[in-house]
């Protein structure tokens, strides 16, 4: 049996999602950033209109997404291979646009390795795929009961996994996000790609869920 472990490397500043009390006062990173956001519109390096459009953008970002991303590894070896090598060239050959940092890794749950996203000090996640993080992704007993007891955690979620089978959690910064290639399930072999895409649930991309299975 293989024992438990995370991968935990901060040493970075987060960006500007860390995780507020609701309703709470800034934080140092939100006044930080938006002086930054204040002054670079005043020397005009970017207007408030582009970044009102970017921002647009972002939240047009769906798990759906993500979703496509997996279905189509699912189905094309190729792509797969090219997905778990070199992620940006993998997804933007699907049209979507990842940009240049932070930097994105694919990791893929087997049999025998099951991977769990988190980010310990605040909330970094893959939204160029998945859009906003869910709030128990940012609640500070997810991020600190993961780390220390995840099949605990998992088991919350619905998700059983035996004795051997290892558990990774990893840790996002802001420079490196982590997207989860779930096993695809059995009894899909038949499925279209748009069906199979809509087995695959954003909690499974984290690794707190497997896909659903397909209708008998």
């Amino acid at each position: 049996m293989s024992a438990d472990h995370h991968d935990h490397d901060h040493d970075h500043d987060h960006d500007d999602h860390a995780a507020i009390e609701e309703g709470g006062p800034p934080t140092e990173f939100e006044l930080l950033e938006r002086a930054i956001r204040e002054l670079l519109i005043e020397k005009e390096v970017f207007s408030a209109d582009d970044l009102r459009r970017q921002v647009d953008r972002t939240d047009s970002v769906s798990p759906a997404d993500g979703a496509k991303v997996v279905a189509r590894a699912w189905t094309d070896p190729a792509f797969k291979t090219q997905l778990l090598a070199d992620p940006k060239t993998a997804i933007e050959s699907l049209g979507y646009d990842v940009g240049p940092a932070p930097n994105l890794v694919v990791l893929e749950n087997t049999s025998t390795l099951h991977h769990v996203v988190v980010c310990t000090l605040c909330s970094c996640y893959p939204r160029v795929l998945l859009g906003p993080p869910p709030d128990w992704y940012k609640s500070k007993e997810y991020r600190g009961r993961v780390v220390v007891d995840p099949r605990g955690v998992l088991h919350e979620f619905g998700t059983e996994l035996s004795d051997q089978v290892e558990i990774k959690v990893v840790d996002s910064t802001a420079d490196m996000r982590y997207l989860v290639l779930p096993p695809r399930p059995a009894g899909s072999e038949n499925l279209s790609e748009q069906a199979l895409a809509a087995l695959v649930t954003r909690d499974c991309m984290v690794g707190v869920t497997f896909p659903d299975r397909p209708a008998q």
